[in-house]
């Protein structure tokens, strides 16, 4: 399974730079970096923080996808 994610489109929307979104939820940059290039998978409540910052769920900002075919 690979992970999809929207934080990059969101967080760019917002104008946030991704220390700022860092910062926003307890998490280092590098954290958002990887989280961004789909590297990383977070926890539950980092996730939920993040669309939380957003005003979405977390559904809204990740996916998985099978990358199997």
């Amino acid at each position: 399974m690979a992970l999809i994610t929207k934080i990059k489109e969101y967080r760019e929307m917002a104008g946030y730079k991704q220390s700022e979104l860092a910062e926003m939820v307890g998490a280092r940059r590098e954290t958002i970096v990887h989280l961004e290039n789909g590297k990383y998978n977070p926890s539950l409540k980092l996730a939920m923080d993040i669309a939380k910052v957003f005003h979405v769920t977390v559904e809204e900002l990740f996916e998985f996808v099978d990358d199997k075919k």
